[in-house]
Protein backbone atom coordinates (compact mmCIF):
# COMPACT_ATOMS: atom_id res chain seq x y z
CA UNK A 1 0.00 0.00 0.00
CA UNK A 2 2.82 2.55 0.53
CA UNK A 3 5.86 3.34 -1.25
CA UNK A 4 9.31 4.39 0.17
CA UNK A 5 9.40 7.37 2.08
CA UNK A 6 10.51 10.79 0.36
CA UNK A 7 10.90 13.91 1.30
CA UNK A 8 9.10 16.59 -0.61
CA UNK A 9 11.32 19.55 0.95
CA UNK A 10 14.36 18.46 -1.28
CA UNK A 11 13.12 19.79 -4.58
CA UNK A 12 15.10 20.66 -7.64
CA UNK A 13 18.46 19.14 -7.91
CA UNK A 14 18.27 17.88 -4.55
CA UNK A 15 14.99 15.81 -4.94
CA UNK A 16 18.04 12.59 -5.09
CA UNK A 17 18.64 12.97 -1.28
CA UNK A 18 16.98 10.97 0.63
CA UNK A 19 14.56 11.34 3.84
CA UNK A 20 17.23 9.85 5.61
CA UNK A 21 20.02 11.80 4.31
CA UNK A 22 21.98 13.08 7.14
CA UNK A 23 21.13 16.72 7.92
CA UNK A 24 24.89 17.78 7.56
CA UNK A 25 24.92 16.19 4.16
CA UNK A 26 21.94 18.03 3.07
CA UNK A 27 23.17 21.64 4.39
CA UNK A 28 26.37 20.63 2.03
CA UNK A 29 24.49 19.85 -0.86
CA UNK A 30 21.95 22.74 -0.31
CA UNK A 31 23.71 25.58 0.02
CA UNK A 32 26.65 24.50 -3.13
CA UNK A 33 23.27 24.59 -5.48
CA UNK A 34 22.43 27.12 -3.90
CA UNK A 35 25.28 29.29 -4.68
CA UNK A 36 24.90 28.11 -8.18
CA UNK A 37 22.01 29.16 -8.92
CA UNK A 38 22.41 32.65 -7.18
CA UNK A 39 25.69 33.36 -10.07
CA UNK A 40 23.44 31.72 -12.60
CA UNK A 41 20.66 33.89 -12.06
CA UNK A 42 17.93 30.87 -11.49
CA UNK A 43 15.73 32.16 -8.62
CA UNK A 44 12.96 29.06 -9.11
CA UNK A 45 16.29 27.12 -8.43
CA UNK A 46 17.35 29.34 -5.68
CA UNK A 47 14.21 29.48 -3.88
CA UNK A 48 13.83 25.47 -4.19
CA UNK A 49 17.68 24.59 -2.51
CA UNK A 50 17.15 27.17 -0.23
CA UNK A 51 14.17 25.27 1.09
CA UNK A 52 16.07 22.25 2.07
CA UNK A 53 18.71 24.74 3.71
CA UNK A 54 16.27 26.30 5.57
CA UNK A 55 15.36 22.88 6.86
CA UNK A 56 18.56 21.42 7.51
CA UNK A 57 19.34 24.51 9.81
CA UNK A 58 15.93 24.32 11.72
CA UNK A 59 16.22 20.90 12.42
CA UNK A 60 20.05 21.12 13.49
CA UNK A 61 18.75 23.52 15.93
CA UNK A 62 19.93 26.56 14.29
CA UNK A 63 17.13 28.98 14.41
CA UNK A 64 18.35 32.31 13.14
CA UNK A 65 20.01 30.57 9.99
CA UNK A 66 16.84 28.77 9.10
CA UNK A 67 14.95 31.86 9.34
CA UNK A 68 16.96 33.36 7.45
CA UNK A 69 17.28 31.16 4.48
CA UNK A 70 12.93 30.16 4.72
CA UNK A 71 12.59 33.96 3.69
CA UNK A 72 15.27 34.01 1.51
CA UNK A 73 13.35 31.33 -0.28
CA UNK A 74 10.36 32.88 -0.39
CA UNK A 75 11.88 36.01 -1.85
CA UNK A 76 13.69 34.23 -4.32
CA UNK A 77 10.66 31.79 -5.22
CA UNK A 78 8.51 35.12 -5.59
CA UNK A 79 10.58 36.40 -7.96
CA UNK A 80 10.44 33.60 -10.06
CA UNK A 81 6.48 33.58 -9.54
CA UNK A 82 6.78 29.76 -8.10
CA UNK A 83 3.41 29.64 -5.76
CA UNK A 84 4.55 25.87 -4.70
CA UNK A 85 7.68 26.96 -3.91
CA UNK A 86 6.42 30.05 -1.99
CA UNK A 87 3.75 27.66 -0.29
CA UNK A 88 6.65 25.24 1.30
CA UNK A 89 8.54 28.59 2.38
CA UNK A 90 6.03 29.65 4.25
CA UNK A 91 5.38 26.26 5.29
CA UNK A 92 9.32 26.24 6.77
CA UNK A 93 8.52 29.21 8.39
CA UNK A 94 5.67 28.58 9.68
CA UNK A 95 7.12 25.35 11.15
CA UNK A 96 10.11 26.99 12.66
CA UNK A 97 7.53 29.44 14.52
CA UNK A 98 6.18 26.57 16.43
CA UNK A 99 9.62 25.26 17.05
CA UNK A 100 10.87 28.78 18.61
CA UNK A 101 7.26 28.60 20.42
CA UNK A 102 5.59 31.36 18.10
CA UNK A 103 2.26 29.85 18.11
CA UNK A 104 0.47 32.77 16.55
CA UNK A 105 2.73 33.41 14.01
CA UNK A 106 3.29 29.48 13.25
CA UNK A 107 -0.51 29.68 12.47
CA UNK A 108 -0.68 32.89 10.56
CA UNK A 109 2.57 31.60 8.24
CA UNK A 110 1.17 28.15 7.91
CA UNK A 111 -2.46 29.25 7.44
CA UNK A 112 -0.82 31.33 4.23
CA UNK A 113 1.03 28.43 3.29
CA UNK A 114 -2.32 26.10 2.14
CA UNK A 115 -3.80 28.76 0.54
CA UNK A 116 -0.56 29.18 -1.41
CA UNK A 117 -0.05 25.75 -2.10
CA UNK A 118 -4.01 25.31 -2.58
CA UNK A 119 -3.44 28.18 -5.55
CA UNK A 120 -0.20 26.50 -6.71
CA UNK A 121 -2.02 23.38 -6.97
CA UNK A 122 0.27 21.92 -4.84
CA UNK A 123 -1.87 18.71 -2.80
CA UNK A 124 1.60 18.30 -0.80
CA UNK A 125 2.64 21.20 0.25
CA UNK A 126 -1.51 21.96 1.13
CA UNK A 127 -1.57 18.89 3.10
CA UNK A 128 2.24 19.33 5.37
CA UNK A 129 0.92 22.73 6.22
CA UNK A 130 -2.78 21.43 7.46
CA UNK A 131 -0.53 19.08 9.36
CA UNK A 132 1.16 21.60 10.49
CA UNK A 133 -1.67 23.86 11.64
CA UNK A 134 -3.24 20.61 13.35
CA UNK A 135 0.09 19.83 15.19
CA UNK A 136 -0.01 23.57 15.93
CA UNK A 137 -3.08 23.43 18.03
CA UNK A 138 -2.61 19.88 19.66
CA UNK A 139 0.58 21.02 20.97
CA UNK A 140 -1.11 23.61 22.85
CA UNK A 141 -3.75 21.44 23.77
CA UNK A 142 -6.67 21.68 21.68
CA UNK A 143 -7.53 18.36 21.36
CA UNK A 144 -11.38 18.83 20.56
CA UNK A 145 -10.36 21.50 17.85
CA UNK A 146 -8.05 19.86 15.60
CA UNK A 147 -8.65 15.99 15.90
CA UNK A 148 -11.00 16.08 13.50
CA UNK A 149 -7.83 17.75 11.43
CA UNK A 150 -5.85 14.54 12.55
CA UNK A 151 -8.30 12.02 11.25
CA UNK A 152 -8.84 13.77 8.04
CA UNK A 153 -5.12 14.28 7.07
CA UNK A 154 -5.05 11.11 8.09
CA UNK A 155 -7.68 9.24 5.68
CA UNK A 156 -5.92 11.67 2.98
CA UNK A 157 -2.62 10.39 3.09
CA UNK A 158 -3.85 6.73 3.25
CA UNK A 159 -6.19 7.28 -0.10
CA UNK A 160 -2.80 8.60 -1.47
CA UNK A 161 -0.31 6.04 0.07
CA UNK A 162 2.00 8.52 1.75
CA UNK A 163 3.90 6.69 4.16
CA UNK A 164 5.97 9.85 5.76
CA UNK A 165 2.67 11.59 6.00
CA UNK A 166 0.58 9.14 6.78
CA UNK A 167 2.86 7.81 9.90
CA UNK A 168 3.36 11.72 11.20
CA UNK A 169 -0.86 11.67 11.42
CA UNK A 170 -0.72 8.43 13.01
CA UNK A 171 1.98 9.62 15.85
CA UNK A 172 -0.64 12.84 16.53
CA UNK A 173 -3.69 11.11 16.71
CA UNK A 174 -1.38 8.60 19.13
CA UNK A 175 -0.61 11.27 21.31
CA UNK A 176 -3.89 12.74 21.66
CA UNK A 177 -5.14 9.23 22.77
CA UNK A 178 -2.29 9.23 25.05
CA UNK A 179 -2.78 12.75 26.58
CA UNK A 180 -6.62 12.02 27.27
CA UNK A 181 -5.67 8.49 29.05
CA UNK A 182 -6.33 6.20 26.29
CA UNK A 183 -3.12 4.40 26.30
CA UNK A 184 -4.19 1.29 24.78
CA UNK A 185 -5.22 3.00 21.50
CA UNK A 186 -2.52 4.92 21.76
CA UNK A 187 -0.16 2.10 22.00
CA UNK A 188 -1.52 0.30 18.76
CA UNK A 189 -1.70 4.20 16.82
CA UNK A 190 1.99 3.94 17.61
CA UNK A 191 2.88 0.25 16.50
CA UNK A 192 1.10 1.22 13.30
CA UNK A 193 2.95 3.95 12.43
CA UNK A 194 6.59 2.39 13.41
CA UNK A 195 5.49 -0.49 11.15
CA UNK A 196 4.73 1.63 8.29
CA UNK A 197 7.75 3.87 8.94
CA UNK A 198 10.51 0.75 8.82
CA UNK A 199 8.46 -0.65 6.25
CA UNK A 200 8.90 2.63 3.91
CA UNK A 201 12.38 3.59 5.25
CA UNK A 202 11.37 6.54 7.49
CA UNK A 203 14.15 6.69 9.71
CA UNK A 204 12.83 9.88 11.27
CA UNK A 205 9.05 8.99 11.17
CA UNK A 206 10.30 5.83 13.09
CA UNK A 207 12.66 6.96 15.84
CA UNK A 208 9.85 9.65 16.79
CA UNK A 209 7.06 6.40 17.14
CA UNK A 210 9.67 4.42 19.20
CA UNK A 211 9.68 7.71 21.57
CA UNK A 212 5.82 7.47 21.41
CA UNK A 213 6.01 3.76 22.38
CA UNK A 214 8.28 4.05 24.68
CA UNK A 215 6.22 6.46 26.88
CA UNK A 216 3.47 4.22 26.88
CA UNK A 217 5.42 1.36 28.09
CA UNK A 218 6.47 3.74 31.29
CA UNK A 219 3.31 4.75 32.01
CA UNK A 220 0.92 1.58 30.93
CA UNK A 221 3.05 -1.24 32.42
CA UNK A 222 5.79 0.38 34.35
CA UNK A 223 8.51 -1.15 31.94
CA UNK A 224 11.61 0.85 32.26
CA UNK A 225 13.99 -0.93 30.74
CA UNK A 226 12.37 -2.01 27.74
CA UNK A 227 11.38 1.75 27.63
CA UNK A 228 14.80 3.00 27.81
CA UNK A 229 15.79 0.13 25.10
CA UNK A 230 13.27 1.80 22.50
CA UNK A 231 14.52 4.94 23.36
CA UNK A 232 18.21 3.55 22.81
CA UNK A 233 17.30 2.55 19.60
CA UNK A 234 15.51 5.99 18.47
CA UNK A 235 18.50 7.68 19.86
CA UNK A 236 21.13 5.92 17.34
CA UNK A 237 18.47 7.29 14.55
CA UNK A 238 18.74 10.68 16.28
CA UNK A 239 22.28 10.82 16.25
CA UNK A 240 23.08 9.12 12.79
CA UNK A 241 20.75 12.05 11.03
CA UNK A 242 21.52 14.49 13.35
CA UNK A 243 17.79 15.03 14.51
CA UNK A 244 18.91 17.48 17.35
CA UNK A 245 15.35 18.59 18.04
CA UNK A 246 14.45 14.71 17.96
CA UNK A 247 17.54 13.77 20.25
CA UNK A 248 16.62 16.37 23.18
CA UNK A 249 13.03 15.41 23.01
CA UNK A 250 14.63 11.35 23.43
CA UNK A 251 16.43 12.76 26.10
CA UNK A 252 13.49 14.16 28.23
CA UNK A 253 11.37 11.27 27.42
CA UNK A 254 14.11 9.28 28.82
CA UNK A 255 14.53 11.68 31.32
CA UNK A 256 10.41 10.72 31.93
CA UNK A 257 10.93 7.06 31.90
CA UNK A 258 13.39 7.34 34.65
CA UNK A 259 11.51 9.55 37.10
CA UNK A 260 8.47 7.36 36.37
CA UNK A 261 10.43 4.27 37.22
CA UNK A 262 11.60 6.40 40.94
CA UNK A 263 15.43 6.68 39.81
CA UNK A 264 15.22 10.59 40.31
CA UNK A 265 19.20 10.79 40.26
CA UNK A 266 19.23 9.56 36.60
CA UNK A 267 16.00 11.52 35.81
CA UNK A 268 17.44 14.91 37.36
CA UNK A 269 20.89 14.17 34.84
CA UNK A 270 18.73 12.98 31.97
CA UNK A 271 16.89 16.51 32.56
CA UNK A 272 19.47 18.59 32.66
CA UNK A 273 21.19 17.32 29.14
CA UNK A 274 17.99 18.26 27.42
CA UNK A 275 17.73 21.27 29.24
CA UNK A 276 21.10 22.32 27.80
CA UNK A 277 19.82 20.98 24.24
CA UNK A 278 16.98 22.85 24.29
CA UNK A 279 18.12 25.93 25.48
CA UNK A 280 21.26 26.08 22.49
CA UNK A 281 18.15 25.25 20.02
CA UNK A 282 16.06 28.47 21.88
CA UNK A 283 12.94 25.73 21.90
CA UNK A 284 10.93 27.38 24.74
CA UNK A 285 8.52 24.87 24.90
CA UNK A 286 10.97 21.60 24.97
CA UNK A 287 12.96 23.81 27.73
CA UNK A 288 9.79 24.60 29.59
CA UNK A 289 9.07 20.58 29.64
CA UNK A 290 12.67 19.56 30.81
CA UNK A 291 12.57 22.42 33.38
CA UNK A 292 9.12 20.57 35.06
CA UNK A 293 10.56 17.51 34.59
CA UNK A 294 14.47 18.59 36.31
CA UNK A 295 11.85 20.87 39.34
CA UNK A 296 10.27 17.13 40.25
CA UNK A 297 13.82 15.67 40.12
CA UNK A 298 14.98 17.71 42.39
CA UNK A 299 11.77 18.00 44.73
CA UNK A 300 11.80 14.12 44.95
CA UNK A 301 15.86 14.48 45.75
CA UNK A 302 14.99 16.71 48.95
CA UNK A 303 15.25 20.18 47.43
CA UNK A 304 14.04 22.72 49.83
CA UNK A 305 10.51 22.92 49.62
CA UNK A 306 10.36 26.88 48.81
CA UNK A 307 12.63 26.46 45.90
CA UNK A 308 10.42 23.97 44.44
CA UNK A 309 7.16 26.67 44.72
CA UNK A 310 8.75 29.14 43.61
CA UNK A 311 9.93 27.23 40.30
CA UNK A 312 6.78 25.53 39.45
CA UNK A 313 4.79 28.95 39.76
CA UNK A 314 7.61 30.45 37.33
CA UNK A 315 6.84 27.53 34.89
CA UNK A 316 3.25 28.03 35.51
CA UNK A 317 3.70 31.88 34.23
CA UNK A 318 5.96 30.91 31.07
CA UNK A 319 4.13 28.17 30.05
CA UNK A 320 0.86 30.64 30.02
CA UNK A 321 3.23 33.18 28.48
CA UNK A 322 3.83 30.15 25.74
CA UNK A 323 0.22 29.25 25.00
CA UNK A 324 0.58 25.77 25.59
CA UNK A 325 -2.38 24.73 27.91
CA UNK A 326 -1.69 21.01 28.36
CA UNK A 327 1.60 21.39 29.94
CA UNK A 328 -0.20 24.16 32.57
CA UNK A 329 -2.33 21.48 33.39
CA UNK A 330 0.51 19.17 33.93
CA UNK A 331 2.25 22.23 36.06
CA UNK A 332 -0.82 22.05 38.39
CA UNK A 333 -0.75 18.41 38.42
CA UNK A 334 3.00 18.50 39.78
CA UNK A 335 1.63 20.95 42.59
CA UNK A 336 -0.33 18.17 43.69
CA UNK A 337 2.27 15.24 43.20
CA UNK A 338 4.65 17.61 45.19
CA UNK A 339 2.07 18.57 48.00
CA UNK A 340 3.04 22.07 46.79
CA UNK A 341 0.47 24.96 46.36
CA UNK A 342 0.70 27.73 44.16
CA UNK A 343 2.18 30.90 45.36
CA UNK A 344 -0.94 32.98 44.80
CA UNK A 345 -2.85 30.41 47.09
CA UNK A 346 -0.43 31.01 50.15
CA UNK A 347 -0.78 34.45 49.35
CA UNK A 348 3.14 34.87 48.71
CA UNK A 349 3.01 37.22 45.40
CA UNK A 350 5.74 35.40 42.79
CA UNK A 351 8.14 38.19 42.41
CA UNK A 352 8.52 37.95 46.12
CA UNK A 353 9.08 34.31 46.21
CA UNK A 354 11.38 34.31 43.75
Amino acid sequence: MYGKAIAPEYQGALTTLSVNSSLTDVLAAGTRQLREAERAGEHGEAARSGLAVAEAHRRLGQIGEADRAWKASYRAAKTAGDKGTMAWALWSGGTLARQRGSFALARRLLGLAADMGEQGDDVVVRGYSLAGLAETGRIQGDYEGVARLHEQLLAEARRRGEARHTVWALEGIAQIHRQRGSYDSAYALFEEAAGIAARADDRRGHAWALRGLADIVSARDGDVERALALLSEAEATCRAMRLSSALAYNHKMRGNVLYRGGRCAEARDMYELALAEFREMSEPRGEALARLGLVKSLARLGRDRAETVAELSALAAELDRIGLRHAREMVARAQDELGVQAQEDRGVPAEVAR
